[in-house]
């Protein structure tokens, strides 16, 4: 997980260059002052990706996204 970064793609530059596998990196926004899990947006550029079935910029897989939450909830949502 990367935090910070002007965009998506730099973060997942630096993930993929720390030897992250790029089919495993998907992009969110949070927005802190927002209740849970709404402070979730599964908006990025980087979720275009036709080859996993994923053909938008929103995170589409229901249970990917479940996963994503998880993770969030576990490492940002203390």
């Amino acid at each position: 997980m990367g935090l910070g970064g002007e965009l998506h793609s730099d973060i997942e530059e630096m993930l993929l260059r720390q030897g992250s596998i790029q089919q495993n990196l998907w992009g969110i926004n949070l927005h802190p002052y927002e209740s849970w899990p709404e402070m979730v947006e599964f908006d990025s550029l980087i979720n275009i990706r036709p080859r996993q079935n994923n053909r938008s910029r929103d995170v589409e897989d229901e249970a990917l996204r479940e996963r994503i939450l998880k993770l969030v909830e576990e490492k940002v949502r203390r």
